[in-house]
């Protein structure tokens, strides 16, 4: 095996262990987190990390065919990191915060951390295997690389709403939301020069309305004659 050959297999054994580490996270996570649109994630992208896991496995199994013990050791050291990379924090999780929902904050930007380090490791994965040509491997880390940028795209877009919940808990207030925040400049806006409105409205409140002949035709204005001019008179 060259050498670019065991570095893609030692990225997969750490990309192994991360998975399997980050399937325990996410089952603490989901223990502690309220139903909402947040766990939903969370448990959806469970499923997704179980899969990453058994497919990442074949694949090493297909590469390690006849590879010596040792080197199988030296494997399953790589996975073992992988894992501590991932559940190094897990304890953390379980006890941080003031309050559940600082907590759920804190492990949902912890998440975006190890989404983004899985999404790191899978680009080198990929770019190793289509440098010797290993087309499989570098499909099924661009496969799941695509996973993990989506579970990371949705998580940024939790982050506002689950701020959003920690403020609530802890000033007892929720935040203005836009339409509600714009309100009131709308109404001062109409509220403006009350002069003119009350100009452009008859003595009673009412518009003035055009008089009418006795005909129904519109109104004719007649404009004033003009005086001839006064001057000297002769005989």
């Amino acid at each position: 095996m060259i050498p670019a050959e065991q570095k893609i297999v030692q990225y997969l054994n750490e990309a192994h262990g991360m998975e399997q580490a980050l399937v325990r996270v996410l089952q603490s996570q989901i223990a502690m987190t309220p139903r909402g649109s947040y766990r939903n994630a969370i448990e959806s992208h469970l499923l997704e990390t179980r899969s990453h896991a058994e497919r990442v496995t074949v694949r090493l199994n297909e590469l390690e065919q006849g590879r010596s013990p040792f080197q199988l050791g030296i494997g399953l050291l790589q996975s073992v990191l992988g894992q501590a990379l991932a559940i190094g924090k897990t304890p953390l999780d379980l006890v941080r915060g003031t309050g559940g929902t600082e907590k759920v904050l804190k492990n949902a930007k912890d998440s975006c951390a190890a989404e983004a380090l899985e999404i790191a490791t899978y680009t080198a994965i990929e770019r190793l295997a289509g440098s010797v040509g290993d087309r499989r491997t570098a499909s099924l880390a661009a496969s799941i690389r695509g996973d993990e940028q989506r579970m990371l795209d949705r998580l940024i877009e939790e982050l506002p709403k689950l701020t959003d919940a920690v403020l609530a808990e802890e000033t007892g207030r929720r935040p203005l939301s836009r339409s509600s925040a714009t309100r009131p400049a709308q109404s001062s806006r109409r509220s403006r020069n009350p002069a003119k409105k009350a100009a452009r409205r008859g003595s009673n409140g009412s518009k003035p309305t055009a008089r009418r002949e006795s005909n129904g035709a519109k109104p004719t204005t007649r404009r004033p004659r003009k005086r001839a001019a006064s001057g000297p008179t002769t005989n």
